[in-house]
């Protein structure tokens, strides 16, 4: 199958950091020293790759994904259009490494590798592979929400069930009252649980408990005595669409917001950034990969998407027994992991555990890779 030119414009943005990276490392390319320790001298792009595990594959750190763009930068003119079937080929040079598309090769040379194991991921609407596996955060979208405390008091709720039901699931009729302003499609939320700064002892904000979505089917209307109504109210009429629990009397109701186009790209805070795991969301004490975290740094502190943050293991105390008399001493703190920030609110953000060595627990420490 033939690939579309690399020249192809993207809808997703470049910005001049990203670009002014690989430009500097365009010129040299990387030092030898900066890969990967099994770096494959080729690897055949596959579908379900992401340029995460590509980079990951090649340099020693995956969040370095610029400087992979930089070690070709005249045959891949925009990072996100590799595409899968493409051969990308390791030279090495001087003591540099550089990286090329192989042109007009057919078969896969002996020494492609895949990844393995690898998560699968969607590939963009051109075909071409995403920057992070998108499938992992795409249900957290609508559902990983944090509100000011009193947005959901004044909400539309759910009222009541049809034929009595305490409990309602996908395809059944609920009857809502509020003010729905509008909107057609909602989310479904429960008691909003206060998201603490484990340091600080603040609340940032809370996060709603996510229960599903439904759709606006009639409006109600208010049945007047003379016309031989009970003149009492009558709710808006709703059907469930989906749900991640049963829905009950008293869940609130917020739009679905429009869901707009973003560039998940991996990079680095431009600023030094020292936070905490404010929770795991869920119901979760611990988390591992591929879990959800909220994080006690915001759009306020210059938290932004795409933004990769190294989880750092408390160093243990413990006693030095070797010498003339016993001494107590503190163990360093030691990176074991590694956050991508996908959701970032004013005071806090969500962030997708990309791999860790341990149970990550509020409280955990991260910083700048």
């Amino acid at each position: 199958m033939a690939a579309p030119a690399l020249s192809q414009p993207s809808r997703l943005p470049i910005t001049p950091e990203w670009r002014g990276t690989a430009e500097r490392v365009a010129q040299a390319g990387v030092p030898l020293e900066d890969l990967a320790p099994n770096a494959p001298d080729s690897h055949t792009v596959q579908p379900g790759d992401t340029l995460w595990g590509i980079s990951g594959l090649f340099l020693k750190s995956a969040w370095r994904w610029p400087e992979l763009w930089g070690m070709n930068l005249q045959q891949i003119r925009n990072p996100h259009l590799i595409y899968p079937g493409q051969v990308l080929v390791l030279e090495k040079i001087d003591g540099r490494a550089t990286l090329r598309v192989a042109n007009g090769e057919i078969g896969l040379p002996t020494n492609t590798v895949k990844l393995s194991p690898r998560v699968r991921s969607s590939l963009l609407d051109n075909g071409a592979i995403a920057a992070i596996p998108v499938h992992l955060i795409g249900p957290f979208l609508n559902e990983a929400v944090v509100f000011d405390n009193n947005v959901l008091d004044s909400a539309p709720r759910v009222v009541s069930a049809q034929e009595g039901r305490v409990m309602m699931g996908r395809g059944d009729t609920a009857y809502v009252r509020g003010d729905l302003a509008g909107a057609r499609d909602f989310r479904l939320f429960r008691q909003l649980v206060p998201l603490t700064d484990p340091v600080t002892r603040e609340v940032l904000g809370y996060e709603g408990r996510y229960v599903g979505t439904a759709e606006f089917v009639r409006a109600g209307e208010t049945q007047l005595a003379s016309a031989g109504g009970s003149g009492a109210l009558v709710p808006d009429t709703f059907r469930i669409t989906s749900t991640r629990m049963e829905v009950v009397v008293g869940d609130r109701l917020s739009p679905v917001p429009m869901q707009e186009l973003v560039a998940y790209v991996p990079r680095a805070p431009s600023a030094p950034v020292d936070g905490r795991i404010v929770g795991i969301y869920g119901d979760g004490l611990r988390a591992g990969q591929n879990q959800i975290v909220s994080i006690n740094k915001g759009r306020r502190d210059g938290m932004e998407r795409g933004h990769v943050l190294a989880l750092w293991r408390a160093g243990k105390a413990t006693t030095d027994t070797t010498g003339a008399r016993r001494e107590a001493l503190q163990l360093p703190d030691e990176k074991h992991g590694t956050l991508f920030v996908f959701r970032t609110f004013e005071r806090v953000s969500y962030a997708l555990i990309l791999g860790v060595q341990e149970p990550v627990r509020a409280g955990d420490r991260f910083t700048q890779p």
